[in-house]
């Protein structure tokens, strides 16, 4: 090929055909990192060779929240902190459909805490992909329950003084079956995890560290999304299997990275299909059978 012909190829970016591409340019920050989670859950998909009809993916208020908002799939973006029962719901509806929930810290571990915990006891057939940036991103910057101890924010000026929650080690011990932390400078890992999530029968859950150059790092003079990349490369420390209660965060400190939970156990819906027909024998139609989409 001539120099002229070359420069005539168009390349399309193998992230596109799973975009709305109408609803762009996205609302993202430079140097933000949901964007990268989001080229990974693409990967993901591509990779799984699963039928995009039979995904959906739920996400509920902030800035991670738009990700349902401008993927091609069927997607819901529901009230603040609500997108897990939402999920729920869907999922039960139409047990064929694969579900995933795509949301922040702030959406997922405050006002969407309790469901967290229930979904993650009951061990409801979903995947959680949290992206956690440590604040309130599209707010104002507020803390959030994964602070780190010390980090300046909007409603603490003179730096947190809250435990933050240890994410891993909340959904390990309310019961997830699948449960890892990588950055937004793991772009193999993160993509690898959310394959096996999507592949996964049970309650998943991913974290995913996302800079947010914008508000957590401006104010607290820690660069731009580059230098926060730089940080995740340099202090991350891959431990697969490690011990959930000792992978806590702290500000600017170590960051323990890996798949810490792949285990089975009996989903609701199997759990309550057994359970009912061990009372009603053959009387008793699993849910889930007929109940199933055709």
């Amino acid at each position: 090929m001539t120099e002229t012909e070359v420069c005539d190829v168009e390349l399309e970016n193998p992230v596109m055909p799973y975009l709305r591409q109408e609803r762009l340019p996205h609302i993202w920050c430079p140097g933000c990192g949901i964007g990268t989670t989001v080229n990974c859950f693409t990967r993901a998909l591509t990779d799984s060779g699963m039928d995009l009809d039979k995904v959906a993916i739920v996400s509920g208020i902030g800035c991670t929240g738009r990700v349902a908002g401008y993927m091609n799939l069927d997607s819901f973006h529901t009230t603040h902190g609500r997108a897990i029962p939402f999920a729920t719901g869907l999922k039960l509806a139409n047990p064929d459909l694969k579900v995933v929930v795509y949301s922040g810290d702030g959406d997922l571990s405050a006002i969407g805490g309790n469901h967290l915990v229930h979904a993650a006891r009951r061990n409801m057939d979903l995947m959680i992909v949290c992206v956690n940036n440590f604040t309130y991103g599209m707010t104002g910057g507020q803390v959030a329950p994964t602070t780190p101890l010390g980090a300046t924010q909007t409603t603490m000026p003179y730096g947190n003084f809250e435990n933050p929650f240890n994410l891993p080690f909340l959904a390990d011990a309310c019961g997830a079956v699948y449960v890892a932390r990588w950055t937004v400078y793991h772009v193999k890992q993160l993509a690898k995890a959310m394959l096996e999530g999507l592949r996964k029968k049970g309650f998943v859950f991913i974290e995913a560290m996302a800079p947010c150059p914008t508000l957590y790092s401006r104010r607290n003079r820690l660069g731009d999304g580059v230098d926060q990349l730089k940080y995740y490369k340099e202090k991350s420390k891959v431990v697969n299997g490690a011990d959930t209660k000792d992978v806590g965060l702290t500000f600017q400190g170590e960051i323990t990275v890996g798949k810490f939970v792949d285990r089975d156990r009996p989903t609701w819906l199997d759990a309550m299909n057994e359970h009912y027909t061990q009372h009603f024998g053959e009387k008793y139609v699993p849910y889930g059978v007929s109940h199933g989409q055709d």
